[in-house]
């Protein structure tokens, strides 16, 4: 019997060699195939599919074999191939006028992983319907084709092509770069080892500002951190470097470059929700943009705020950018985010881009004049305080231990929560439980790890803790 493959969160991730192994990224593919030629007109199947991926072990063999197997299904190939950014590889499905991408990439997962992505017509997440597509159309082993790179490439099915020179034309178009480039900041990035390695450094040459690199180039252990996820621990060693280099700020990348993260002047971290608070700033109140924003349920009540002041709706989804996407496009979004530090932009494309999201942070600190403090002081002025958040991540057990979880979380009411009352409970992708201060506690499965996640996000900084410790309570960890 061949392994199962489920799509999660983002795509299947699993263990090189274990679970994560050519046979089985080519079965991916073959149902990838076989789902494009069901959805699709065999005119729009000609239009293609863009292979990319990451830097981690391995990627650029899996890029080629999945490359074959489209190509074997008379799929032609845009083939950017290993290193290639997560936002680019979506943002060529666009401008190559593709039918979807195949994106080699684990993101922020530990070193062992690989992952197989799948993007639509938009270069956005595929629906949670198509992946239950995707998901039935894998066969075993027996049922794929495959026709070698060489032969591909001679009959013109696979087509190598460089993604980046379209990419970097629509982020001018975006923003202009000069003032960030003129404005004499020093900045450390800290790519994590990943596709992100010199980007803002080259995009930003040529001016008063430095852009210092650390954790550039490719190594898949991934030294100084555990994995390339753009959080605490994992981002101290760029942090210190930006406190050594008297850095005006920190600009972060994970592993596959979608997600961003953030330090600032002092080498402190800017958490992801309030960093989703300083881009939603900048967009409504320092451009004067208007659109609708749309979060997980996992992110920052300051959005609501925002939203209120700006006179802008807020849509809430569940967790992930395959419900994040679909509804950006549903309601023509400013904006969309998650809680994990992935952020997409209206006139771009509806896909995570951390590359984008730093250079938006730049441009809020050369337009405003002021340093990540005053710009988070200013975003506090408007949403009635400082929001303080933390997570708990805790390794699941076993199967029989998730779902006595689930069971407990399903029946339980609580009254109150680290010392504040509870003012109602939302069961969907997650358990999560409003507090009477605005903000919440939320408690949910991951779907790329086997995790149980504990989230927080309130007024009270000092309650933050007690918060944690009742969430873990209520899900049955001790």
């Amino acid at each position: 019997m061949s392994f199962k493959i489920t799509f999660g969160t983002d795509g299947w991730r699993g263990k090189i060699a274990e679970d994560y192994t050519f046979d089985n990224v080519r079965r991916c593919t073959q149902g990838f195939a076989g789902y494009l030629k069901s959805a699709y007109t065999p005119a729009q199947v000609r239009q293609g599919v863009v292979v990319g991926g990451d830097m981690r072990f391995a990627s650029e063999d899996f890029c080629t074999a999945v490359a074959e197997v489209l190509a074997a299904n008379d799929i032609p190939v845009h083939f950017a191939g290993a290193g290639t950014p997560t936002p680019v590889i979506a943002f060529s499905v666009v401008n190559r006028k593709a039918l979807g991408a195949i994106n080699i990439t684990a993101s922020h997962n530990p070193p062992a992983d690989n992952g197989f992505k799948v993007r639509d017509l938009n270069g956005g997440a595929i629906d949670p319907d198509g992946l239950k597509r995707i998901e039935a159309a894998i066969p075993g082993i027996d049922g794929v084709k495959r026709l070698r790179f060489a032969s591909a490439a001679s009959a013109g099915l696979i087509q190598s092509f460089d993604p980046n020179p379209p990419y970097i034309a629509q982020l001018n178009h975006l923003l202009d770069l000069e003032p960030i480039r003129s404005a004499g900041l020093k900045v450390v990035a800290d790519s994590m080892w990943g596709n992100g390695s010199g980007w803002l450094s080259g995009l930003l040459a040529g001016g008063a500002t430095t852009v210092i690199d650390v954790h550039a180039g490719r190594n898949p252990v991934f030294p100084e951190m555990s994995r390339p996820e753009p959080i605490p621990p994992n981002v101290d060693a760029g942090l210190a470097a930006g406190i050594r280099h008297g850095a005006d700020c920190v600009c972060i990348t994970d592993g596959d470059a979608d997600r961003c993260g953030f330090g600032d002047e002092h080498g402190e971290f800017v958490n992801q929700l309030r960093v989703y608070g300083l881009l939603a700033m900048y967009l409504l109140d320092v451009r004067g943009q208007r659109g609708p924003i749309v979060k997980t349920l996992s992110t920052t009540s300051m959005l609501e705020k925002l939203g209120q002041r700006f006179g802008v709706p807020v849509y809430q989804t569940g967790v992930g950018f395959k419900y994040v996407a679909p509804k950006m496009m549903e309601v023509d979004a400013l904006i969309g985010g998650e809680e994990s530090g992935g952020y997409a932009f209206h006139g771009h494309v509806p896909e995570r881009d951390g590359i984008l999201a730093n250079l938006y942070l730049l441009d809020l600190m050369v337009r405003t004049g002021l340093k990540p403090t005053q710009l988070l002081d200013r975003l506090f002025g408007m949403v009635g305080g400082p929001h303080y958040y933390d997570r708990i991540d805790t390794l699941l057990e076993s199967n029989e231990f998730a779902a006595q979880a689930r069971a407990r979380l399903d029946a339980v009411r609580p009254d109150s929560i680290g010392g504040l009352r509870c003012t109602g409970k939302l069961a969907v992708d997650g358990y999560k439980f409003d507090l009477e201060d605005g903000g919440w506690l939320l408690i949910r499965f991951s779907g790329t790890e086997p995790l149980i996640r504990v989230y927080c996000e309130t007024l009270h900084q000092d309650l933050v803790p007690a918060i944690l410790r009742d969430g873990q309570r209520l899900a049955g960890i001790e």
